[in-house]
Order: structure tokens, then C-alpha cells, then sequence
């Protein structure tokens, strides 16, 4: 049993709903599990005055919490796992893309209902350097709403009307790296010996060298290796991303202490979610890759267990963009099992859609599926196609290799065919940080430029304007079906295309990722009632099925999920069912060309037995009685019991 499954068994005996109660029953109960990992972070017989802090450190973290807040962490606990609702759909977005600031912001929530999404995720608004910050995720300060965007006043004024309209909210925590800038980072350029120990800094290149055999490049082109030597300082320091980005030692518990501190008070703001930015970096250590290391589950579990004795109706998102295998770890595995995240991005499905969009077949998406185990029954999925970031091709090479194909050569493929080296690809992307070295690459553009409409409306074909309208609604249609929270990027409810403007921007010019950072285009959805445009056409399609999605329990994830076989290697076909029999199959063609499936193993489902079943994105009756289905090119089709 995972802790929040105990604090709830546990509340449910309570005969009082006192929260200083509560706090210290959450305490009791999850302060051996927090020993025993700060403990194995931080040596026993070295730092027992620093776990005193810490024992120290949550009550007062308690007592400064909003009692709103308290009430709501109750009820919360008493509702179970919220975030696995059929009723949630989210919303990622820049909010000076969006609507200029959060004032700005408040004001389109009737849009966000009309669309029917409730959560959202915001782009980091705190302060951050002039001129290139990573989009954001240079932080100067962890709390500070950057003047932009407004004043934590308005934060507060938001996140209070969100509440009243039953909108969520998730927002970033930066925990592996502060900006250059930031406060601590400014006391270690002075010399500050406290401070420079919160980051790794070195006095001269020795160690540095050591870390560089076996670190990966993460931005090979505009920022090869890891380590920048600051003059003012005459040291080293860690950089792994940008040479603007000061990596944390949390090898320094006073750095926990700190970060812990940051967290839960970025969370008394009223965040529902808070997404840990690149947590798969949080513990160094030389002769690896310093990634997904056993300490670095460690800490994350650490600071879950912490935030849930203070503030258990806030989750944790991993934003850990790794190898399929890797990914579910972040949800804990063993004595950590559902106690690290309670959500993570599935971006093994994303890259996994992508590959069969441009091979037009599903098998490595099947195969790579099926090799990943099942996650804990108390967490679930973010499914998206595209966000702010670039498309990663981690792919598992050996599953790559069982199809028969070169993993070398298939990932040259895919990036020539999304970044327009193949003349005959709708394509038209752009490759991010290209190594020559290695072969890597990845991929950027928005989801409508990705899969042919902007190249069909400047060449005005009709039918490749067809068929990426059609793949465009298939993508989401999957990702709204499958289990876990289905994220759409603001603009790809309206097919927004490639944004090229940020290469007359000196900050952004050299990092492409900002052609799919686009401004939200309120002209475009004001014309939303031409029915025939392309945008309305997504717009519209899109709000259905949303509305569908959250009519249907069987779309609410309870590892109720398995995919289906048809013989048909264009085809992806997958499950969902209820506890009481009833289901729904969930299909798609891949293809340019219509495809058939033989159908005799859908009458064999229980609830099929019975007359023709319905497709709810038509809603048509669908004949499966005479043994072959048709499939249309890029069709999408949700098939329930009539």
C-alpha cells in the first residue's frame, strides 16, 4: 500500500477532521519511510542534526499553509485518486502566448469551457534573466511572479477563481537547477563558501574532466559540455543544460531544506500539480551519466513523502523524458512503489505516434507498448502529442532491431521525414540540436505543420489538407482515450501552424523550438463559426470528443487498458473496459489508404455479442457482422455497445 492509500485508510477512521490532527497522524505515519530515505540520501552518523531540521522544518510548513488549502487537502484525500477522472482534459500553455498576462489569462476562461478543459498547465511565470532563459526555466526566484505576467496578487486572484470554476492547476518547479542569477548563485559568485557548496563548483578543471568522459550533451550545438568556468568566482560549476543554468548539489542536505521550503510555498499559492522540470538530473555522480541514478528516486520520494504530511491534495507530475523502461520507475518501484510521482508524461506513447505516422505502421508502437510494465494502480499518464519541447526518438534499440530494422538508419529516416529532406514528406519541421557525432537528433514544429497541413494550404491541396485534418484528429482522439490525463498545446485545438518569427528574436534565433511557441490566434477563433475551415473543423471535432470522453466512466484510468492484435499492421486497436463487463475499443488507420480488419474477434467481447455497435465520433452504427470492418485512411473510431 502506498502511503496516500494509508492516509486515506487512516481518515476514514478519524472521528474528527481537525487538520492539525490530520497533519500529525501523516506525520507519524510517513516519518519512518522519510527517515529510512533521508537517511540513505544523508548518512546517519553525519547529518542527525540536519533531520532534526527537518522535523523541525514541516510543522512550521504546515502552520503557514492557507487554511483553505488544509480544508481542500481533506477533501482531496477523501475523493481518492481525482487525477484518474474521465473528466479531466488539459491545457498547456505560454501565458503571454495566450492572452498577455494572468489577468489576461483569468479573462478566457470561458474559452477553456467552451473547449471543455479543466486543467491547466502554465508555463513558467516566475522571474527568470533578460535575454535567453530556456523558455523560462533559468529561475531567479522560485516564488516571485515575473512582472509580465503580473503580481502574486493576481497569481492568488487566479488560482481562487480557478477553484470556483473547478479549473486545475499545474505549475513548474525547476528542482535541478537555478539560473545564474538567482540569489544563491550571486552569494557564490561574491565567494561565499555556504552557497558555492549548493551548487558543484570546482577550483580548477580536474573533476570537471573526470564528470566529462560519461556525461551526454544535452544542447551539443549551442551549449557542448557541462561544466562554464565563472571569472568573477575562479571556479568550475556545473552546467548540464546552459551555461546560464547552475546545476544543484543535493548532495548538500541544507539544499533539500531549502528546495523543500520552495515547494510547499509554491504550492500554498493554490497548485494543484506541480511538475518536477527535469528530475531524471537531480543526483550526480561521476562515471555515470549522472541520470536516472538510484539516488535521484531517492530525493523525489523524499520530497513526496514531505509534501504529503503538509499538503496531501497537492501531486507531483515527472517530467522525465526517458527510455520507455526508465519512465516508469519515476512512479516508484519496490519499498517506493507509488510513493515518487503520481503522474508522468508518457512520452513514450508521443514518439511512438510519431514513428507510425511516418512509417504508416504500428509495430514498433505494439511492441514497444507491450515491453513496458504495467504502473501503479494510483498513478497515471500525461498523453500528449506535442508541447513546448522538442520530439525526442528514444527509442529502444533492440526492439528497433527485432523488426528488422537499423536503429541508426530508421531515426535518420524519421528525421529526414518530419524535417524536410524527404521531398515527397507533408512534413515540415526542423531538426533540434543535431549531433554529427552521434547521428542524434531531434524534432521541432507545431503538431498541423508536422503532419502536412501547413505544406497542403500553401500548395492549396485540397486532399493533403484532407488527410492532415484527419491525422490531426486521430492523434487526439487516441490521446483522449488512452489511459491518463489527456493534454492538448494551446493552438493545436485550431491547427496553428509553424510560428518563424522567433528568428528575428536574438534571444531565441538559435533555438528553434520556438517555431512551436506560437501566439495563440484569438482572429482565427473568432472566425470559428465557418464551419468549412480547417481550424473550426479541429476546434469543433475536438470539443466533441472531449465531451464524449467525459461522459463515459470507461475513459477514467484504472489500469483498464489492453491493447488488441488484428493481423493489420496499419492498424492500432485498444480496449477500455469496466470492472462490470462494459467496454469500448478504440481504433485507428495509420495509413493513406482505407484498411480491413477481420471482426470476428469483436463479437467475441462480451458487450458486442448483440446487434451493431455505435462509433461515437460519427455516431453511426458500425456493421461488424459480416466479418470485415473498413477502416478510412486516418479514420479514428470509438466503438460502444448501442
Amino acid at each position: 500500500m502506498n502511503q496516500a492509500s494509508l492516509h486515506r485508510l487512516l481518515m476514514a477512521n478519524a472521528k474528527k477532521k481537525d487538520p492539525k490532527v490530520l497533519f500529525d497522524q501523516r506525520l507519524a505515519t510517513n516519518l519512518t519511510l522519510i527517515q529510512q530515505l533521508y537517511f540513505s540520501l544523508y548518512p546517519e552518523e553525519t547529518n542527525l542534526d540536519n533531520f532534526q531540521k527537518l522535523l523541525s522544518l514541516l510543522p512550521v510548513l504546515f502552520k503557514e499553509r492557507p487554511e483553505h488549502l488544509k480544508l481542500q487537502d481533506i477533501s482531496r484525500i477523501e475523493e481518492g485518486n481525482w487525477y484518474q477522472s474521465e473528466k479531466i482534459v488539459g491545457l498547456q500553455l505560454y501565458v503571454e502566448h495566450f492572452n498577455k498576462d494572468l489577468k489576461g489569462l483569468r479573462e478566457k476562461i470561458p474559452y477553456f469551457k467552451e473547449l471543455g478543459v479543466n486543467f491547466l498547465h502554465l508555463m513558467p511565470i516566475t522571474t527568470r534573466p533578460k535575454g535567453e532563459s530556456d523558455g523560462g526555466y533559468a529561475v531567479n526566484d522560485y516564488l516571485k511572479v515575473d512582472p509580465k505576467y503580473g503580481t502574486k496578487e493576481d497569481l492568488l486572484e487566479l488560482t481562487t477563481e480557478f477553484r470556483k470554476q473547478g479549473i486545475y492547476l499545474m505549475l513548474d518547479f525547476v528542482v535541478n537547477h537555478t539560473s545564474n542569477e538567482f540569489s544563491w548563485a550571486k552569494k557564490a559568485i561574491r565567494g561565499d563558501k555556504k552557497y558555492q557548496g549548493y551548487y558543484y563548483t570546482f577550483e580548477d578543471y580536474t573533476i570537471p574532466a573526470e564528470f566529462e568522459k560519461t556525461l551526454p550533451e544535452v544542447f551539443p550545438e549551442t551549449s557542448p559540455g557541462s561544466f562554464t568556468y565563472i571569472p568573477e568566482m575562479g571556479r568550475w560549476v556545473m552546467t548540464v543544460f546552459n551555461s546560464y543554468q547552475w546545476d544543484l548539489n543535493y548532495t548538500n542536505p541544507d539544499v533539500f531544506l531549502e528546495m523543500l521550503t520552495n515547494l510547499v510555498k509554491l504550492s500554498d499559492q493554490g497548485v494543484d500539480v506541480v511538475r518536477f522540470d527535469a528530475l531524471a538530473f537531480l543526483w550526480k555522480k561521476m562515471g555515470t551519466i549522472s541520470q536516472n541514478l538510484p539516488e535521484a528516486h531517492t530525493l523525489i520520494a523524499l520530497f513526496r513523502m514531505c509534501l504529503q504530511v503538509v499538503a496531501p491534495g497537492v501531486i507531483l507530475l515527472a517530467e522525465a523524458i526517458v527510455a520507455p523502461m526508465d519512465i516508469i520507475k519515476y512512479f516508484g518501484v519496490d519499498q517506493k512503489e507509488g510513493n515518487e510521482c503520481e503522474i508522468a508524461y508518457n512520452a513514450s506513447l508521443m514518439a511512438l505516434l510519431w514513428n507510425s505516422v511516418a512509417t504508416k505502421k504500428t509495430t514498433l508502437l505494439y511492441k514497444s507498448l507491450l515491453h513496458v510494465p504495467d504502473k501503479p494502480k494510483d498513478c497515471t499518464w500525461i498523453n500528449y502529442i506535442r508541447c513546448h519541447d522538442d520530439i525526442g526518438l528514444g527509442y529502444e534499440n533492440h526492439l528497433i532491431q527485432e523488426l528488422g530494422w537499423s536503429p541508426d538508419m530508421h531515426r535518420k529516416f524519421l528525421l529526414d521525414y518530419y524535417c524536410q529532406h524527404l521531398d515527397w514528406s507533408p512534413a515540415t519541421g526542423l531538426m533540434f540540436m543535431y549531433n554529427p557525432k552521434t547521428g542524434d537528433g531531434r524534432i521541432t514544429g507545431s503538431a498541423a505543420s508536422l503532419l502536412g497541413l501547413e505544406k497542403g494550404l500553401a500548395l492549396n491541396d485540397k486532399s493533403l489538407i484532407e488527410a492532415s485534418i484527419s491525422k490531426i484528429i486521430m492523434l487526439h482522439g487516441i490521446t483522449l482515450a488512452f489511459g491518463g490525463i489527456p493534454l492538448i498545446y494551446a493552438g493545436d485545438e485550431i491547427g496553428t501552424l509553424n510560428d518563424y518569427s522567433y528568428q528575428k528574436d536574438p534571444a531565441k534565433k538559435e533555438d528553434n523550438r520556438w517555431v512551436n511557441r506560437p501566439m495563440q490566434d484569438w482572429e482565427t477563433i473568432a472566425k470559428l463559426d465557418d464551419i468549412q475551415s480547417p481550424p473550426s473543423r479541429i476546434f469543433h471535432t475536438l470539443k466533441r470528443l472531449i465531451a464524449i470522453r467525459k461522459n463515459e466512466p470507461v475513459f477514467a484510468d484504472h489500469n483498464n487498458l489492453s491493447l488488441c492484435h488484428t493481423g493489420n499492421d496499419h492498424i492500432l486497436v485498444f480496449e477500455r473496459k469496466l470492472d462490470s463487463g462494459e467496454g469500448l475499443l478504440v481504433l485507428s488507420n495509420f495509413d493513406q489508404n482505407p484498411q480491413v480488419i477481420e471482426t470476428s474477434w469483436i463479437k467475441k467481447l462480451g458487450y458486442f455479442a448483440q446487434g451493431d455497435p455505435v462509433d461515437l465520433v460519427t455516431e453511426n452504427k458500425v456493421s461488424i457482422n459480416s466479418g470485415l470492418l473498413e477502416i478510412a485512411p486516418y479514420q479514428l473510431i470509438w466503438l460502444k455497445k448501442s
